[in-house]
């Protein structure tokens, strides 16, 4: 039986690497992705099954990485989930004081990069009736001061997944706020800060895996609230 395949963007540390290392462990085939060569090497290595990964470094915001990451998903494509982001200056500045040229890189990389590598690959999503999840933040629909770049960012994001749901019915359409989490963009966020009290981003994996492989329509959804599945494919 030929294993499910999912793209998985940002897969070389925090929620991305955990999410690989679940549906590995579940023998899904994974095409990944992370912007530093050495880092996704180490995830990838650490795997269930690496030789059912297929690792290609580099930049969602490059065209050209997204064409390579499409050229190599399969016929059929189960999940799509675009974890990669980028946090913009660090410390966070004020809007009023964002730069014009940071802030369209972050457009980039959390708003324009998805909807165009599931352009990419949308025929093979198509023919497996997948399904898609776009990893979001309680930033999108919350004022706090400093991240008003990234949520806005986030907040186009999942307008993008609010109507690609109603343009794509056959397909199951997510956008997942994951809440805070022990990664390394939080901690960008807050340089010099001690964000031991989050949670690790591998306890948040057990709601995603709901989205993943459960029955709920398309949708956004916090993963606070979604109860974990039982292990399984």
């Amino acid at each position: 039986m030929t294993p499910p395949t999912a793209l998985l963007t940002g897969a070389s540390r925090g929620l991305g690497r955990a999410l690989a290392g679940a549906l590995s462990a579940r023998g899904w085939r994974l095409v990944v992705d992370g912007r530093d060569p050495g880092r996704l090497a180490t995830a990838v290595a650490g795997l269930a099954d690496p030789g059912l990964v297929t690792a290609i470094a580099g930049d969602v915001a490059d065209p050209a990485h997204r064409t390579a990451l499409a050229a190599a998903v399969p016929d059929r494509l189960d999940l799509f989930v675009a974890n990669a982001s980028a946090l913009g200056p660090s410390p966070l500045p004020p809007l009023a004081e964002l730069p014009a040229d940071a802030f369209e890189q972050v457009l980039r990389v959390n708003t324009v990069a998805p909807l165009a590598l599931l352009q990419l690959v949308l025929p093979a999503l198509r023919r497996a009736g997948g399904r898609v999840l776009l990893i979001s933040s309680d930033a999108a629909v919350e004022a706090y001061a400093g991240w008003g770049g990234y949520g806005a960012s986030k907040a186009a994001l999942d307008q993008l997944a609010a109507v690609l749901a109603v343009e794509l019915p056959e397909l199951r359409v997510h956008a997942v706020d994951p809440g805070d989490m022990r990664t390394g963009m939080h901690q960008a966020a807050y340089p010099g800060e001690d964000i031991s009290d989050r949670p690790d981003p591998a306890t948040v994996v057990p709601a995603l895996l709901r989205l993943v492989t459960g029955d709920l329509p398309s949708g956004r959804y916090r993963a606070a609230e979604l109860a974990p599945v039982e292990a399984g494919r």
